[in-house]
């Protein structure tokens, strides 16, 4: 019976999305993530530009290029200065000035081309699929309070870090759709065993550069694979048969509107809750 129900419930989310019309059937949340996340980067990257010195469009662009892989030694101060005034993660500014808005905005800023190019393309093959899973508001959702709980990580666990990136976002993505597989595992060969292995093998990748790479932000990235993991368990869909030719998804934001409001409220509260403990050490 176990079985059926996964087998059933798996089929039916990953085919829910082609019911769909018109706009409703595009990922459009994705694509706005992906094309306002470049734009603002080559934005942040233009004045990063202009900081260094350069006076001309060739300039800037020699510049950008320059700084695409790696951040050169003599680019790295007013590139940092840049990101801070832009809205990364910076603790004094945080702290001091209470600019409380620094735990969103990270999520949307990046160094340079490499680190660009590398969060986006992942967001664009998890994303798509994740938000035809889940549905536009609820997709929506799950990323932005698991880059905000990302961010938080990243505030309390490594004070001293300048963080940027959607990678922390990402990693909630990633633990949401594990979640998906292990609560479905029963519709998968030997039970999902070789899914969840490959799972944890990616996710052990991933946060394992962390401790290669230098400044990788790990408590970011593992804070939003966590609170993915627990927003997957809540919200990733699971279908039940509610009469012989209806099947309705009992995680829908639609159905679960009250507790997605307590997700907010209880992502105020670990934020508030946070910036209490920082104070209390400084």
């Amino acid at each position: 019976m176990h079985t059926a129900n996964a087998r059933l419930s798996y089929q039916v989310a990953l085919a829910h999305y082609r019911s769909r019309r018109g706009l409703d059937r595009v990922t459009w949340v994705t694509w706005l993530l992906v094309i306002g996340t470049c734009a603002l980067w080559g934005y942040t990257a233009y004045q990063a530009a202009l900081a260094a010195g350069a006076h001309t469009w060739r300039g800037v662009l020699e510049h950008i290029q320059a700084n695409a892989i790696s951040i050169q030694a003599g680019d790295d101060a007013a590139l940092t200065q840049g990101l801070i005034a832009y809205g990364a993660k910076y603790n004094p500014a945080i702290i001091e000035q209470h600019e409380y808005w620094r735990f969103l905005t990270p999520m949307f800023l990046h160094a340079n081309a490499l680190h660009l190019a590398i969060n986006m393309l992942n967001l664009l093959m998890l994303g798509v699929f994740l938000e035809r899973l889940l549905g536009h508001m609820r997709y929506l959702l799950i990323y932005l309070i698991a880059g905000i709980v990302s961010v938080v990580a990243s505030f309390y666990f490594a004070p001293e870090e300048v963080s940027i990136g959607a990678s922390g976002a990402i990693f909630g993505l990633v633990g949401v759709f594990s979640v998906f597989i292990i609560t479905h595992r029963r519709a998968f060969p030997a039970g999902g065993l070789f899914s969840i292995l490959f799972l944890i093998v990616i996710i052990g990748i991933n946060l394992g550069v962390g401790f290669v790479i230098p400044n990788v932000d790990n408590y970011a990235h593992l804070g939003g694979l966590l609170s993915g993991c627990l927003l997957g368990w809540f919200f990733s869909p699971l279908y039940r048969r509610q009469s012989t030719y209806t099947v309705v998804d009992c995680h829908s934001l639609a159905r679960r509107w009250p507790l997605a409001l307590l997700t907010i409220l209880g992502t105020l509260i670990l934020t508030i809750i946070s910036l209490y403990l920082i104070g209390a050490k400084a």
